[in-house]
């Protein structure tokens, strides 16, 4: 019964994780209100849990393997108390970056379920199963649908405090539902990058995971703050069309790993990386609010089901060193979604205009694009070497056969 549980429970825990993970960017149309934040330092005050949810996500996805699930889940909520109570009584610039960095907390445990869920399925249900658990992607929806709304009636203070409710029920949760005898995998952190850090497929695999993830997260904090000062719109309307681009690249993540656990996994990174490098394009012009919606919306749908895809992948070429894999892929991710709300918003300062950033994203998800095809035939020339090996031995086997009975 607990092992049937823990998917769910897992995805349940990576919703909350995520929904504090986002605080600060929801609720930063009500917070800039009350706290004087430079316009220069907007952008840095919503990226900065960025910068903890990434890093933390290598040890957390190493230790979920020494520990299991339930112990670090259980840790880091706990954890999580602090910041959000502290940010719910912030008052300067200070107070948010302070707090914010320890938020990051909430977006580093999504490598505990990558690494712990793998375990009670079979190999062929891997890429569904991370697929359905990254569905907590819809974390970050909730926030920037729900928080808003609360925010507008109780005030954003209030609405922080709000959360710590929703941390104490899922401590007790993990608690009392949580499997206690998860299998552990004892392998030290050295042995575990010493078998990856050198594997070419790993660094590819972050690469195309900072482009997915990263994109996810930079537009869920970059958007509520944008569609405010750029195109007018009221806060609660731009919390609504962020959660619109979270639900659709959240709905895709689990049909990217179900059509990962079908289809090859690289040939549907090269449609990914394909129809980003024209949905970016398309944003670098500028457009209108219903092109920007069009573009934004692509993006959603192809950053979900290329998330999906790329945790078929890691289990697939690190079985052994999943934990560490997992860690460092995420990392990577996060990481992707820290850099570009800051990049954006020193171009706009320098030019007046996003135009370059999203190029950028454009010209790099053609150069990922062009990678994946790289591999793919990499992987078919080592196919096809590997067949031409066999036959050859085959038929010195034969030919060996015949000259003893001939002898």
């Amino acid at each position: 019964m607990i092992k049937k549980i823990q998917l769910p429970l897992q995805t349940m825990n990576l919703i909350v994780g995520f929904m504090i993970w986002v605080l600060i960017s929801s609720l930063m149309p009500f917070i800039k209100e009350d706290i004087a934040i430079p316009e220069g330092q907007l952008a840095l005050v919503t990226a900065v849990p960025v910068i903890l949810g990434s890093v933390l996500r290598v040890p957390l996805g190493f230790y979920a393997n020494q520990f299991g699930a339930r112990v670090i889940f259980l840790l880091s909520f706990v954890l999580l108390l602090f910041p959000v109570y502290y940010i719910s009584i912030a008052n300067s610039l200070a107070d948010l970056l302070i707090g914010g960095l320890f938020l990051g907390i909430g977006g580093a445990v999504f490598s505990v379920g990558v690494t712990s869920l793998p375990k009670y399925y079979p190999k062929e249900r891997h890429g569904f199963v991370n697929g359905i658990y990254g569905a907590g992607n819809l974390g970050t929806a909730v926030s920037t649908f729900a928080a808003p709304m609360l925010a507008t009636k109780f005030g954003w203070s209030v609405t922080v405090q709000i959360y710590l409710v929703i941390l104490a029920v899922f401590i007790l949760m993990n608690f009392f539902l949580g499997d206690k005898k998860e299998p552990r995998v004892k392998t030290t952190l050295s042995e575990q990058i010493k078998g990856v850090y050198k594997n070419e497929k790993l660094w590819l695999i972050c690469l195309f995971y900072f482009i997915t993830f990263g994109s996810f997260v930079a537009f869920t904090v970059y958007l509520p703050n944008f569609l405010v000062s750029n195109f007018g719109l009221e806060k609660v309307d731009a919390g609504m069309r962020t959660a619109g681009f979270i639900v659709v690249a959240t709905i895709m993540r689990p049909i990217g790993g179900w059509l990962a656990d079908r289809f090859h996994s690289l040939i549907l990174l090269m449609f990914v990386f394909g129809v980003y490098t024209v949905s970016a394009m398309i944003l670098s012009f500028a457009p209108s609010l219903a092109w920007y919606t069009f573009g934004c919306l692509t993006i959603a749908f192809c950053a979900g089901v290329g998330n999906g895809v790329i945790f078929k992948l890691v289990p697939l070429y690190f079985q052994k060193q999943a934990g560490i894999a997992n860690g460092i892929v995420s990392m990577m991710g996060g990481l992707g979604g820290f850099f570009p709300p800051i990049l954006l918003s020193l171009l706009f300062n320098i030019t007046g205009h996003y135009a370059i950033g999203f190029m950028a994203l454009s010209e790099v998800a053609l150069a990922s694009l062009i990678l994946v095809v790289w591999m793919y035939y990499q992987e078919k020339m080592a196919q096809a070497k590997n067949d031409l090996d066999r036959a050859v031995e085959g038929s010195m086997f034969k030919i060996r056969n015949n000259n003893m009975k001939k002898a």
